[in-house]
């Protein structure tokens, strides 16, 4: 493919007109790596909802709308969105495509790099931009999460990343901005509609809540036992937040995976977040580390999650925790309305002695 400045491409992902929240993280960050290049961020709509979610695309950072129109691109399907990317991007020549690092963003990423035989990273959770060589930095866990690795494609365009929920904070929408708009109509072939899909079954509502929740309260291998979960449920309910744990806890069968915060799990930016028994490894901490404030209970002093938190609390979790609840309680009595986050803090950082029990994970 030639070789150009091109534009910033974010797929947009979406389903009867509702977009994946990741798609409008992503836009926020396409605009910020297009200044950089000095190029423009655009948003590619596979499908009939185009023209009503070309609005909200323009309103978080796009100037360009691709409104990509087809009957095979309804429901979706690998190949017909395939053929309708690569059409799409033989003929306009992007820079750099980047996809929501979901189950249908991973599909259609690597068959789409595929057949315009160009590289992908997949999971980024970070990107940025080489102003030198107009190159995007993609950076990602690899070795099983033990060193973060920074990866160009600098031989072959479009650079295409697949980027983890959460990683990015989606911007504010700017009311009332437009850009342009192109309609395409791509020609799919025949042998493209060859897999139909029969049946949709939505999973089962896990009333699990990660990626909204202010609060999240998680636990790792410290806790010993699922039933001390409880301990996690009791905080969490006082504040008003979720319970999310390490691998290692949902490894154990101590917990649901639906809850895992971490590499292989969610990927989340809470207003207040407690590692319980988490050790830090790096695979924890790229799933939890942007949060706004993270305090960590562990009986450890070198656990490495005290590296990345705000509050440390070095002791036993199983007294610390009946302490803190209390003081939870204590504090929304005083307040004579529901707890907050702001509740907990307190000027400057904190590490406190407590206990010698509780192991770390």
């Amino acid at each position: 493919m030639p070789v150009g400045p091109g534009e910033v491409w974010v797929v947009i992902e979406q389903e009867g007109g509702r977009a994946e929240p990741v798609s409008w993280e992503l836009m926020g960050e396409a605009a910020a790596l297009a200044r950089k290049l000095g190029a423009r961020p655009a948003a590619v709509i596979l499908g009939s909802a185009g023209r009503q979610l070309s609005s909200a695309a323009f309103s978080s950072g796009a100037e360009v709308a691709y409104l990509v129109e087809h009957p095979d691109l309804e429901p979706y399907t690998a190949d017909p969105h395939c053929q309708a990317l690569v059409e799409l991007a033989e003929k306009f020549t992007p820079q750099i495509i980047l996809l929501g690092a979901t189950t249908r963003g991973r599909d259609l990423a690597s068959a789409a790099a595929t057949e315009l035989e160009t590289g992908l990273t997949a999971d980024c959770t970070r990107l940025d931009i080489d102003t030198t060589k107009k190159l995007l930095r993609q950076t990602r866990p690899a070795f099983g999460g033990n060193v973060m690795a920074t990866i160009i494609t600098p031989h072959h365009l479009p650079q295409i990343a697949t980027v983890r929920p959460g990683v990015f904070t989606a911007p504010q929408p700017v009311e009332g901005v437009s850009g342009e708009t192109v309609v395409l109509k791509p020609h799919i072939k025949a042998t493209a509609t060859a897999v139909k899909q029969l049946q949709f079954v939505p999973n089962p509502d896990t009333g699990v809540t990660l990626k909204g929740a202010k609060v999240i309260v998680a636990g790792g291998r410290g806790l010993k036992a699922g039933r001390n979960f409880a301990l996690l449920e009791e905080l969490a309910a006082e504040l008003g937040g979720e319970v999310g744990a390490s691998r290692g806890a949902v490894d154990a069968g101590w917990i649901s995976q639906h809850r895992q915060v971490g590499q292989t799990g969610q990927t989340v930016r809470p207003v207040l977040y407690f590692a319980v028994g988490i050790s830090g490894a790096v695979q924890h901490l790229a799933g939890m580390q942007e949060s706004d404030v993270i305090v960590a209970i562990n009986n450890d002093p070198e656990a490495p999650i005290f590296e990345v938190a705000d509050y440390g609390i070095v002791g036993d979790l199983f007294e610390v925790m009946p302490a803190m609840i209390g003081e939870v309680r204590q504090r929304k009595l005083a307040a004579g309305a529901a707890a907050s986050p702001a509740l907990l803090k307190q000027g400057g950082a904190m590490r406190m002695e407590a206990g010698t029990g509780g192991e770390s994970e």
